[in-house]
C-alpha cells in the first residue's frame, strides 16, 4: 500500500534520533528478569517535582503514590489510606500500617500532613486544588484530619491526584520538592539526568507485591518519529504516545490504541451573531459528518462522539439517553467564522473538514487558525461564530462535573459558547453538590444531556493515544487517565 508523504522516515534520521536518544541504555538484568526501557515523550518540566505535572510520570514509573487511588468509574479505593469517613468540611483517613518510603523511613500521619501542607501552601498550587483552602492534620499517629472551606464531597478524589503523592521528609528540604529516593512505591527513583533520562530500580521493602521487573530506564524522546523508530527497532520495550502517522508503520500487534478523556467539540457562539438562532445551531449539527472527520484527519484512530464524555468514562454510555433538539432551518447563506489552533496539528484539517461540510449545507464560512496563544482570550471574549476545541473532560480528581462547569455554566471560566441557560446552570449545580458515586454520575448524565439540548456544543470525536509495548512485554498498564504505565507486574519476558 503506498503511504502519504507524511508516513515516510528517512532511514539516516531514524538512526541518528535513535543513537542520540538510546546510547548506553542496558537492557541487562539483575538475574531475575531485565530491565524495562522506556520511551517517555515529554522530558520533565520542573525536575520531577510532584506539584507539577512532572508528578504524572512518578505516578506512571509507580515511584510515588498518593493516599487514595481510583478505579474504572473513577470511585476511590484504598492506597496509602485505608479508610476515611466525612463529617461536614472535615475529613478523617486511617493511614496504611507496614509502610517505608525509600530511604527506610516510615510512613505516619506526620508524613502525610508534611506532603499535603506544602502542596497546599505551593504557588501556584496543584491544579487539583485550584479554588480549594484545604488543611491536613495529625490526629494521631496513624490517623489524618483533612478539612476544606466548604464541604467539598470529593475530598477522596482528589487525593488520588499524583501532584498529592506522600514523600519521605527528604524530599522537602529545598525550595523545591527532589523526589529522588523518597517515595513509596515498588521502585525507587535513584537517578535523574536531567531532561534526556531517569533510573528507577526495585525497591525490596514495598509494602505490596514485589515488583517483576529488576528497575526500568527511562529515556526521554519528544521527537515522535524516533519514539516509534524505537519500538520498531527493539530499543525500547514501552513507548507511550506513538503518532497517528506512524501507527501504520508498526506491527498491529505491537501498538494499543487507549481511549483518552479528552473530545474534539465544536462550541457554538449563543450571545452573538449566527448562532444566537437555535434553529441555525441545530442545522450546523446536522451538517457535519464526524466520522469522515475521524477517518480522514484522525485515520480511523479516533471514537466518533455520542455525547461530550467519552469511552475514557465507560458509565457515560450506559446512563445517556437521547436528547431533544430545536428543529433545524436550513442556512441561507449566512457568514459565519470558524476558530481554532494550530498547537495540536489535527485540529486545522478538522477545521478545513468542517469548512467544506457547513458550506455545503449552506453557510458561508471563514476559518482563523492561530497559534493557542494568541487566539485564547478571542474565543473566550466571543469574537468567533464557532470555535474547534480538543478539551480535557475530566480533571485530577476523574470527575468530569468541573470540566462542564466551566465550559457550559453561565459563570463558567472557560465558556467559549457563551451559554446562559437556566436549565443548564441548575443541572450543573446539582452534579458539582452530588456525592461521589452512581447519584453524581447520573447527575453528570443530566447535566450534559442539558448542554446538548441547546447545540452550544457538537461534540465530534473522542480522542485516544497510542502506546506501543514490545512483544516480550507483560503487565503494561493502558490507562485512559496516564496515571499508571509501569506497574509491579509489567515485567519483560
Amino acid at each position: 500500500m503506498r503511504l502519504p508523504a507524511r508516513h515516510l522516515i528517512p532511514a539516516a534520521l531514524a538512526s541518528v534520533l535513535l543513537t542520540g536518544c538510546f546510547s548506553g541504555t542496558s537492557a541487562g538484568g539483575d538475574g531475575d528478569g531485565k530491565r524495562l526501557r522506556v520511551a517517555m515523550m515529554q522530558p520533565p518540566r520542573s525536575g520531577l517535582s510532584p506539584l507539577s505535572d512532572d508528578a504524572f510520570k512518578l505516578s506512571r514509573w509507580s515511584t510515588a503514590e498518593t493516599l487514595v487511588e481510583l478505579d474504572a468509574d473513577g470511585d476511590a479505593e484504598p492506597a496509602l489510606a485505608t479508610r476515611w469517613q466525612q463529617s461536614g468540611r472535615t475529613w478523617t483517613f486511617g493511614i496504611r500500617d507496614g509502610v517505608t518510603f525509600h530511604d527506610g523511613t516510615e510512613l505516619d500521619a506526620d508524613a502525610v500532613v508534611r506532603s499535603l501542607s506544602r502542596a497546599a501552601s505551593a504557588a501556584p498550587k496543584p491544579r487539583i486544588l485550584d479554588g480549594v483552602e484545604l488543611t491536613a492534620k495529625a490526629v494521631d499517629a496513624r490517623t489524618v484530619s483533612v478539612t476544606t472551606a466548604d464541604e467539598d464531597p470529593l475530598v477522596p478524589q482528589r487525593l488520588s491526584s499524583p501532584q498529592l503523592s506522600i514523600l519521605a521528609a527528604k524530599a522537602y528540604t529545598d525550595k523545591t520538592v527532589n523526589p529522588v529516593g523518597a517515595g513509596t512505591g515498588p521502585f525507587e527513583l535513584t537517578k535523574v539526568n536531567g531532561t534526556s533520562s531517569a533510573t528507577l530500580d526495585r525497591y525490596d521493602g514495598y509494602w505490596g507485591a514485589r515488583a517483576k521487573s529488576p528497575g526500568i530506564d527511562v529515556t526521554f524522546v519528544p521527537d515522535g518519529t524516533a519514539r516509534a523508530a524505537a519500538l520498531r527497532s527493539g530499543e525500547a520495550d514501552i513507548v507511550e504516545a506513538i503518532p497517528v502517522s506512524q501507527a501504520a508503520l508498526l506491527d498491529k500487534d505491537l501498538i494499543t490504541e487507549v481511549p483518552m478523556p479528552r473530545t474534539n467539540t465544536l462550541y457554538l457562539n449563543t450571545r452573538k451573531g449566527v448562532f444566537t438562532d437555535a434553529s441555525l445551531r441545530a442545522a450546523a449539527r446536522e451538517a457535519i459528518d464526524a466520522e469522515s472527520i475521524v477517518n480522514g484527519v484522525y485515520e480511523g484512530r479516533a471514537d466518533v462522539a455520542e455525547g461530550l464524555l467519552g469511552p475514557a468514562l465507560p458509565w457515560a454510555a450506559e446512563l445517556r439517553r437521547p436528547v431533544g433538539h430545536a428543529k433545524a432551518h436550513k442556512p441561507t447563506g449566512q457568514t459565519v467564522t470558524i476558530g481554532t489552533f494550530t498547537d495540536r496539528a489535527e485540529l486545522p484539517e478538522v477545521a478545513a473538514a468542517l469548512q467544506q461540510q457547513l458550506q455545503k449545507a449552506g453557510f458561508t464560512v471563514k476559518l482563523a487558525v492561530r497559534e493557542y496563544a494568541t487566539i485564547e482570550s478571542d474565543a473566550l471574549a466571543g469574537e468567533f461564530d464557532a470555535f474547534i476545541l480538543s478539551r480535557a473532560t475530566v480533571l485530577d480528581s476523574g470527575d468530569p462535573a468541573a470540566y462542564l462547569y466551566s465550559d457550559f455554566a453561565s459563570d463558567g471560566s472557560f465558556n467559549i459558547a457563551q451559554l446562559a441557560d437556566s436549565d443548564v446552570d441548575a443541572k450543573l449545580r446539582e452534579a458539582g453538590a452530588t456525592g461521589a458515586g452512581e447519584r453524581r454520575r447520573a447527575a453528570i448524565i443530566a447535566a450534559e444531556a442539558a448542554v446538548l439540548a441547546t447545540d452550544a456544543a457538537v461534540p465530534m470525536l473522542h480522542e485516544r493515544v497510542i502506546q506501543g509495548d514490545a512483544a516480550a512485554v507483560v503487565g503494561a498498564a493502558h490507562d485512559p487517565r496516564e496515571r499508571e504505565l509501569v506497574t509491579a507486574a509489567t515485567h519483560v519476558r
